[in-house]
């Protein structure tokens, strides 16, 4: 049960508007917005965020920054987020070979070493303590620039705070969202857990 009741989705206007963003990147608008709502400069301002944390401004795709995003979201337990960055890539393109193996990206064949380096900074991002380190950032010089950096680091940081939100509020799970979960995640000891 979830700790705070989302509201509908015609509680206000404006995050109603800004929310259509949701139905390309899932298919629906996630139960955490609604939550959100509670506050409606909170659920303005996340979307307002998340639309500009995940505009692509250089070779970093959209489907590379809800891997990204998966990755975060592994790293700290949150199950709700972990189905929906897995959601958004799928819908995004990221290769089926990729979506079939996330969990093994560091040596799968299916992941460039670019891609390494991108989910590899993503862990060690989102670990507590932080392990950003030289290590990382040569890696990433490699292949990306400093505002592809901001980018990934961008999409880190949103889903630092999409999980801890969704884990403290228990958001429920929609129902696309655990389609794609038990899809992908599943086989690798997934489950909806608190979600429900």
């Amino acid at each position: 049960m979830p700790l705070v009741t989302p509201l509908h989705p015609d509680h206000d206007t404006a995050t109603k508007e800004l929310a259509t963003f949701f139905n390309e990147t899932l298919g629906f608008c996630p139960n955490s917005v609604l939550t959100m709502q509670h506050r409606p400069a909170i659920s303005k301002a996340f979307i307002n965020l998340n639309m500009a944390v995940m505009e692509n401004q250089g070779r970093v795709t959209s489907a590379l920054k809800r891997m990204i995003a998966w990755v975060s979201s592994n790293a700290t337990g949150c199950r709700y987020c972990q189905a929906h960055a897995i959601r958004a890539a799928e819908r995004y393109g990221a290769e089926q070979e990729q979506l079939d193996n996330i969990w093994e990206y560091k040596t799968h064949p299916a992941f460039s070493d670019a891609e390494r380096a991108a989910l590899d900074f993503s862990l060690a991002a989102s670990l507590v303590p932080n392990t950003v380190d030289e290590a990382i950032k040569t890696e990433l010089y490699k292949y990306w620039n400093e505002g592809e950096i901001v980018e990934m680091l961008g999409v880190i940081s949103l889903f630092g705070y999409l999980n801890r939100w969704n884990d403290s509020m228990g958001t429920t799970l929609e129902e696309g969202a655990i389609e794609s979960g038990n899809q992908y995640l599943e086989k690798t000891g997934w489950e909806v857990g608190k979600h429900i």
